[in-house]
């Protein structure tokens, strides 16, 4: 297949699969072994402490029900916990266990490890103007449409 009948969606999709899987083998490899791909909608950067509900559903493109049923799951793990909003009503936060903050920190370590490895295969001058190019979008109207 030639680059120019590629989209956009499946260029960006394939990766993004690929890295979240990587990510769950590799956790589950280093004793977090209750985590699936689904939780990483809950876990992806930058994370989900000090976070309200509402705002990861809307990061990951959930429901709030559905993201609510993930969130049961992690706190059920012990990676999470959901604590009430001081003087806030209702309004519940999520905050990482010490559990949480070590898978984390190891996912941050894998997602090192990965771009470390896409530098020697890309190069590190065109893995930098990838990283770059996708920042743009990442920071811009694109992703906000």
């Amino acid at each position: 297949m030639r680059t120019e009948d590629m989209l956009i969606g499946a260029l960006l999709r394939v990766p993004a699969q690929a890295i979240q899987r990587r990510l769950i083998k590799e956790l589950n490899a280093a004793g977090f072994d209750e985590l699936r791909l689904p939780h990483m909608a809950v876990l992806q950067f930058p994370g989900p402490d000090q976070v309200r509900p509402a705002t990861l559903a809307e990061r990951a493109g959930m429901s709030k029900q559905a993201i609510n049923q993930l969130l049961r799951s992690l706190e059920g793990f012990g990676y999470i916990i959901r604590s009430d909003v001081p003087g806030d009503g209702n309004a519940r936060e999520i905050r990482f266990t010490e559990r949480g903050h070590a898978a984390f920190r190891k996912m941050v370590d894998i997602l090192r490890d990965i771009e470390h490895e896409w530098s020697i295969e890309l190069g590190p001058q065109r893995f930098t103007e990838l990283k770059a190019l996708l920042f743009l979008v990442w920071d811009g109207p694109l992703a906000r449409q």
